[in-house]
């Protein structure tokens, strides 16, 4: 059995590591992301995230740039989205320093660009970042373009849809949870980990050691987590610690 991972996960807003509450990023919780990210490979996580939420597309240079710094100190798996439109943003991500990518809006508005990031990079260097929002009787549907733009598809058939094309994982979130300290959408979560056959990362409201316990338990190959790893010292080598209790596999550094 693969052991589980912990992932930690940093939302940029020009350039500054952002507190991310239902999608909305008002408090900036750093103003330098390296720092975190040494601080992170201090902390025994497996893998980090990075995504730029800005809301203007001229924001990719700086990201880029950010990207390159953040790499030149990360000594785990790098993933990066927002705004990947295009191959040649994708090539510029990947030679900055980042191991896979993350995107959502292209696996609606531009399914054929999937395609050839997958054929020319790898399944395994795309992640379907997969939003949901609940609806008035309580159905979840996918979010799109940073959330605001909703279709009428469940999490489920989407993360399908999303393998067709050439996803080699997930990254889901509850635009609904994100922030909300209750943990996982667990009910979602254990529905697309029991269809699919490739690694599923759960994302949105992590605020104590046993959501991640769940979302583990729901099926998901690995837990990660946002504002905990931010505002709590030696986070997730804590988590871990919690996790290892539990009797949970996950990779285990020397620090311990």
């Amino acid at each position: 059995m693969l052991k589980k991972r912990l992932i930690a996960v940093l939302i940029l807003r020009a350039g500054k590591v952002v507190q991310s509450v239902k999608f909305k990023h008002t408090n900036v919780i750093h103003y330098d992301a390296t720092h975190v990210m040494e601080a992170f490979n201090k902390w025994a996580v497996d893998e980090i995230v990075v995504l730029n939420v800005s809301r203007e597309s001229s924001s990719k240079t700086q990201f880029a740039e950010v990207i390159e710094k953040i790499s030149s100190k990360c000594f785990v798996p790098l993933a990066v989205g927002g705004w990947i439109h295009d191959v040649d943003y994708a090539q510029t991500l990947l030679r900055r320093g980042a191991d896979k990518l993350v995107l959502n809006t292209a696996f609606s508005d531009n399914p054929d660009l999937i395609k050839s990031l997958s054929l020319k990079f790898g399944r395994q260097c795309i992640v379907a970042s997969i939003d949901c929002k609940r609806g008035s009787e309580g159905e979840s549907y996918v979010a799109v373009d940073r959330g605001s733009r909703v279709i009428n598809v469940s999490p489920l058939d989407w993360a399908k849809n999303a393998v067709s094309l050439g996803a080699g994982e997930i990254f889901f979130n509850s635009i609904d949870h994100d922030g909300a300290r209750m943990g996982y959408d667990l009910v979602n979560l254990e529905k697309i980990c029991s269809a699919i056959n490739i690694p599923v990362i759960a994302f949105g409201g992590v605020f104590n050691w046993e959501h991640l316990l769940q979302g583990i338990n729901a099926g998901a190959d690995a837990v990660a987590a946002a504002n905990i790893f931010h505002y709590t010292e030696q986070s997730t080598k804590k988590a871990k610690t919690y996790l290892l209790e539990k009797g949970v596999k996950i990779r285990v550094s020397g620090t311990f």
